[in-house]
């Protein structure tokens, strides 16, 4: 799929913008505070329907107003047109439409544009708690394998059974018994998604460390899972389920199986979350979603579209030569700076130009020739 435009209408600082996106690499660039990250923002957010940045929504809403609405026009792999509008007003549910039909959500990656994004805020996924990191491979998994989604869901709804009933037994309004049929259910969809992340990770794995040393992160960096549970199959993690009711009751919650899992980024056979430097943890970042960028074009030819705020600030020349040749090579991507001389070759690789400021977008003008 490929976007070719997002209308803004009253999102954070801007009244009304349009941007038509470039094939490949579109560069924004304006001084800070002008509202290219809002650009950036509002591009997930009509694509996801989330924003990356917050999650009081209340946030988007230009100051003054009552709502805000962000519409994407894409091209599906036939080259027919599509059009996604995510209009949000505090207190009232989002209003989704995919060519003017309402929708329930955008969760499904198969009717949508994917999307990669790389904000300060996204180090969460390097230095931050398990949790963004088992999300993060999860909405990778329904990227690479649409069928496969489904056993998270599933995963998740038995989860939540198994704990309400932890509560019931421990008052007495239930038996210790009534237990064993979502410890059953619980295993079958634990073990299938324990398998899918398992092979998610290992085909990210090479590419990674690729990526990584190419962006000048050399050493030994290394994509590790890190399963809760060793069982090899439903009997054995059922039985690991069965084993800790007493402590699981104590506690009012299931705290063993895949809801706690983790993704171990390493260097030189240390943790970046616990020993990497700022740097290194945003080289990671970037070289992970690289990574997967790569992964999901080889494997269904569909690079998601890559949205990088003011990444190429701490990166050496070389460095920045070789990311925007990545970035140049397939699928499309959007790059924010601070200046036009941080993304190396623009006019030569085609690149779409936007300068923004104070919430409008214009195209710059070109040098006058005497």
């Amino acid at each position: 799929m490929r976007v070719r435009a997002v209308t803004l209408r009253d999102f954070r600082n801007y009244e009304r913008a349009e941007l038509e996106l470039g094939e490949h690499l579109t560069v924004v660039v304006g001084s800070n505070g002008a509202g290219k990250t809002n650009l950036l923002e509002a591009l997930c957010f009509g694509c996801t329907a989330r924003s990356p940045r917050t999650s009081n929504e209340r946030e988007l809403v230009r100051r003054g107003r009552s709502a805000t609405r962000v519409t994407v026009e894409f091209e599906d792999a036939e080259r027919d047109r599509h059009m996604i509008e995510v209009g949000f007003a505090p207190g009232e549910p989002k209003r989704l439409r995919i060519d003017g039909a309402a929708v329930a959500g955008l969760a499904a990656p198969t009717q949508r544009p994917l999307v990669s994004v790389f904000l300060p805020e996204r180090l969460a996924l390097v230095k931050g708690p398990p949790a963004p990191r088992r999300a993060h491979v999860d909405q990778l998994l329904a990227a690479l394998w649409p069928a496969r989604a489904a056993a998270r869901t599933a995963y998740s709804q038995a989860l939540a059974q198994r704990n309400a009933l932890l509560g019931r037994v421990r008052s007495g309004a239930a038996r210790m018994d009534s237990l064993l049929p979502w410890e059953r259910t619980l295993a079958a969809h634990g073990i299938e998604l324990m398998a899918a992340r398992r092979e998610a990770i290992a085909l990210l794995a090479a590419p990674f460390a690729t990526s990584a040393a190419e962006l000048g992160l050399g050493g030994g960096v290394e994509l590790r899972y890190r399963p809760r549970s060793s069982a090899p199959d439903r009997d054995a993690l059922e039985s690991e389920l069965r084993e800790r009711r007493d402590a699981d009751l104590e506690r009012g919650f299931t705290a063993h199986g895949p809801h706690r899992d983790d993704v171990r980024l390493l260097h030189a056979g240390e943790s970046l979350r616990s020993y990497g430097s700022q740097g290194q943890q945003r080289t990671a970042l970037l070289a992970l979603l690289l990574a997967e960028r790569d992964l999901l074009a080889s494997e269904h030819g569909r690079a998601p579209l890559m949205l990088l705020d003011d990444v190429m600030s701490e990166l050496d020349g070389e460095r920045r030569e070789r990311l925007a040749d990545r970035l140049t090579g397939h699928g499309q991507a959007l790059v924010t700076a601070t200046g036009l001389g941080h993304v190396p070759g623009v006019a030569a690789r085609g690149a779409r130009l936007v300068e923004v400021a104070e919430g409008s977008l214009r195209e710059p003008v070109p040098p006058s020739r005497a």
